[in-house]
């Protein structure tokens, strides 16, 4: 790392005061730590002390003038933009606010179908009339990925009075695409790039990672920097880069989307993973690099999986994927691993990810002998039968909802079973987690197909995000 001192103002500022030991007759209750539950205090006394309010010296998110001002100033030079605000409710408060802030009542929107469901959700505040362009199922992954480019330009040539278009970059297991071409092609048209990067914010450090969508010239750029730089669960950047989006509007609308008590631990974590970020040497990602490729080659010593190849510049390096073989489930591998005590990000029916930090790997003896204990293991696990489900959902590529979100308002629903929703129109997203991507969205019509894949994932024990769902779902009469 580079040993020169980076400038963290709002971190120094909430150390000083901790510092001085201060006497509090303000909130938080915790008091510094003083009053809390003794079962707790050993973990948390250290981060309460830290834990303050808008007390002067300490800035106000909402009119940031001071600490704040100047930390978010530094984020946003960093990360080469015009203006970047710090989020304390995850990517889900930026995605919401870069809708709300873009999009309006019966407007078009052009939008990736296989997005975040924050996505979905801010869609439906707006009232906007949803363009879905659906994702290219890639078969070098086994997985449904992202739009091709030719459909995005397509759709935004059928749909040019689109107030946005919104993309989702990288996907969960890191894989990108050609982003930029769509995006010079959308400004030609004078619409805004709105882009969830929620899993991109390590992009800006280059060399081995795609380039973000910031550098291509996205509009607006949401970034979860807990997900792959070091901050706190919830902590987020939101960048914005363009004249063709209000930044008075994104204001106004974070203001009415985050709390009144930010956190500021979780505001000073932002401060400090971008301090971070500027702190990686060229020395330290060949080092990174040479960890990847050994973690690559270890987890890849299996009969019972492989591990998916990496296309340089296309996939992100920290996220290694496994295919699972031979009629072993996603799942059942994950639990074994998780026994050993690795702990991947997530499991699929056939795939599971493994996340590597931006510091090189060090348990390798932890990791050799788990590897070596669930290939034994596997070799005893019952198999299950598989199907072909390459092809089980197939959307139209560009694709309207059957009903506005202001005619869903008003229409009633009615939890129906599966075996009577083909063909009806849904009244709630159905959502596999992670990675949190509705399978269904509200107001699309079911198909057959929707409701084998539902079945055949709950067959493989994946969660969802919905009451009831092993009975069915909630229609629109």
């Amino acid at each position: 790392m580079n040993n020169q001192k980076q400038e963290v103002p709002l971190y120094e500022a909430l150390k000083k005061r901790s510092d001085q030991n201060p006497i509090s007759f303000h909130v938080p209750g915790h008091k510094g730590g003083l009053v809390f539950n003794k079962e707790g205090i050993e973990s948390y006394e250290k981060l309460l002390q830290i834990d303050l309010t808008e007390l002067a010296g300490l800035d106000d998110l909402h009119a940031p003038q001071g600490v704040i001002a100047k930390s978010q100033a530094l984020a946003a030079r960093w990360f080469g933009v015009e203006s970047t605000y710090f989020l304390v409710g995850g990517s889900t408060v930026g995605n919401l606010a870069m809708i709300l802030a873009t999009c309006h009542p019966g407007g078009k929107v052009i939008v990736q179908r296989n997005s975040h469901k924050s996505i979905l959700n801010g869609l439906e505040l707006s009232g906007s009339l949803p363009v879905f362009v659906a994702p290219d199922y890639d078969e070098s992954v086994d997985r449904y990925s992202a739009p091709s480019v030719n459909t995005l330009k397509q759709a935004i040539t059928c749909h040019p009075d689109a107030t946005a278009i919104i993309l989702t970059y990288p996907d969960y297991f890191g894989r990108t695409y050609d982003i930029e071409s769509v995006i010079i092609y959308a400004h030609q048209h004078n619409i805004p790039v709105l882009v969830d990067e929620a899993h991109g914010v390590h992009f800006s450090l280059g060399a081995i990672f795609p380039a973000s969508s910031v550098e291509l010239g996205a509009d607006v750029v949401v970034q979860s920097a807990h997900k792959m730089a070091p901050a706190m669960t919830m902590a987020s950047y939101l960048h914005t880069n363009t004249s063709l989006v209000s930044s008075d509007k994104i204001k106004r609308y974070l203001q009415m989307l985050q709390s009144s008590s930010p956190s500021y631990p979780l505001m000073a974590s932002l401060d400090l993973a971008r301090a971070y970020l500027e702190q990686i040497t060229a020395d330290n990602i060949r080092d990174l690099q040479k960890s990847i490729n050994k973690l690559r080659s270890e987890l890849n010593k299996s009969d019972f999986w492989e591990v998916i190849p990496l296309k340089t510049g296309i996939d992100d390096p920290l996220k290694i994927t496994i295919q699972v073989k031979g009629g072993y489930t996603g799942k059942k591998a994950a639990e074994l691993f998780e026994k050993e005590r690795l702990v991947p990000e997530l499991s699929t029916h056939n795939q599971i990810l493994f996340i590597h930090g931006l510091t090189p790997f060090e348990q390798w003896g932890t990791l050799i002998e788990a590897i070596e204990k669930i290939n034994e293991q596997l070799k005893i696990v019952p198999k299950h039968a598989t199907i072909d489900d390459n092809n089980i959902i197939i959307n139209e590529p560009i694709q309207s909802l059957a009903f506005s979100y202001q005619e869903m308002s008003k229409k009633k629903t009615k939890f129906i079973s599966w075996e009577l929703a083909n063909g009806k129109i849904a009244a709630e997203a159905v959502i596999p987690y992670p990675p949190g991507i509705p399978l269904i969205v509200k107001g699309e019509i079911v198909t057959e197909r929707h409701i084998n894949m539902v079945k055949y994932l709950l067959s493989k024990g994946i969660s969802f995000q919905n009451r009831d769902i092993n009975n069915g779902i909630y229609l629109f009469l």
